[in-house]
């Protein structure tokens, strides 16, 4: 068994969740007879994700964010070696690891900053793609999945819709095809996150080519499919989203609403490799107040407002869920009852709901991150949370 002694000086319910996690664990093992689960490219069935052979498989891993930045590289290079750091996430059991970046990555003046070259010497007079590969190649070698995510289109701030004028969609989706021809040789890059957090003017199935996000999704979607059949395309929610133009929006978190999947779902032209994708944070991101969180027991309702936005779409067998993004500091009780909602929420074991938390940084401003401030130690607290939901890949 492998849980590490310290685990035993938590309280005894999140004991018991570690302990039943790690039996599950190797139950697992020894029910796929021989067989390794996670080998190969993936695709969907229903609700599942599933392996080259058929396996299910669930997505447990994490978001190391850098790339989408001015700095032009994952963050925390100036302290330790990528490869020490990409290691200590796979000894901590993640199986996959979510990279941002941005369109402006790939721009010949992008060149990085924070890089201490003394602890990382293979990266010298190296920038955006080459970068991006040194990650990527180490991750791949030990284990750890891939998931490339388009966070931002220039490194200054997000954007609501998907293009902007300096960044249009055809430089959008020619990027995209870019990295689907690049990486199609590897196949632990499991696939695509297309937009990070449509928001605002962003709606689902409104029909309008320039606001419409289901409409464009599905474009890119299957240009890079046309690619690289293999990939798994990730799409994420919007922030609101109206039936028709009579009724008042329904508002949720950006990325967050999937609402409209019901009565326009997408479908590629590539079927079962469709993944739809939330985000989700806690009560103290106060920039963003919201209405569930009203109430001493917000708690129990929360369930509720999951299933209406997106929770439906797994419960009813209709495709994947993955929450790519959900996280925070942990400091208040509030935080604590949504997180540990959360995790409920999700389930355990390779019938749970995929996710990746937010973040591997501790410099996430609203969020911290798995490591300490020291880019060294592991917040063990927040650790302890998530080990009962974390499921194992073979290399």
């Amino acid at each position: 068994m492998w849980i590490q002694l310290r685990f035993l000086q938590v309280t005894l319910p999140i004991t018991l969740a570690l302990i039943a996690s790690s039996i599950s664990f190797l139950v697992l093992t020894q029910t796929l007879t021989g067989t390794k689960v996670g080998l190969g490219y993936w695709h969907t069935s229903g609700a599942q994700i599933l392996d080259v052979h058929n396996q299910p498989v669930r997505i447990a891993g994490i978001s190391w964010f850098g790339f989408e930045t001015p700095e032009f590289v994952v963050h925390g290079l100036g302290i330790r070696n990528y490869k020490s750091m990409l290691d200590q996430i796979r000894s901590l059991h993640y199986n996959t690891l979510r990279l941002p970046y941005s369109n402006q990555l790939f721009a010949p003046t992008s060149q990085p900053h924070g890089i201490n070259y003394h602890k990382n010497p293979d990266l010298v007079g190296l920038s955006g793609l080459q970068l991006l590969d040194k990650i990527i190649d180490y991750a791949s070698q030990i284990g750890l999945r891939i998931i490339l995510d388009r966070h931002r289109l220039g490194a200054d701030a997000q954007s609501p819709l998907w293009y902007t004028p300096a960044y249009p969609e055809s430089r959008w989706i020619a990027d995209w095809q870019m990295l689907a021809t690049h990486y199609k040789g590897n196949s632990m890059v499991i696939g695509a996150d297309l937009h990070n957090e449509p928001n605002n003017l962003a709606c689902w199935g409104c029909g309008d080519p320039t606001k419409d996000w289901q409409l464009a999704a599905t474009r890119a979607g299957n240009a890079i499919l046309a690619i690289n059949p293999h990939w798994l395309i990730f799409v994420q929610g919007v922030e609101c989203y109206r039936a028709d133009a009579t009724q008042s929006p329904d508002c949720y978190w950006w990325g967050g609403n999937l609402k409209g999947v019901r009565t326009a779902p997408i479908n590629f032209d590539v079927p079962h490799q469709l993944v739809y994708s939330v985000h989700d944070y806690a009560p103290s991101i106060s920039q963003y107040p919201q209405r569930w969180f009203q109430g001493e027991n917000f708690s129990a309702n929360l369930p509720h407002f999951w299933d209406t936005h997106w929770g439906y779409i797994y419960k009813e067998n209709i495709a994947p869920i993955w929450v790519g993004e959900f996280g925070s500091r942990l400091q208040t009780e509030a935080d604590q009852k949504w997180f540990m909602s959360l995790i409920n929420y999700l389930g355990d074991g390779v019938n749970g709901i995929h996710w990746t938390i937010w973040c591997w940084n501790p410099d996430s401003g609203d969020t911290g991150g798995i490591l300490n401030d020291d880019w060294a130690t592991v917040n063990q607290a927040k650790q302890n949370y998530l080990t009962p939901i974390q499921f194992r890949l073979e290399k």
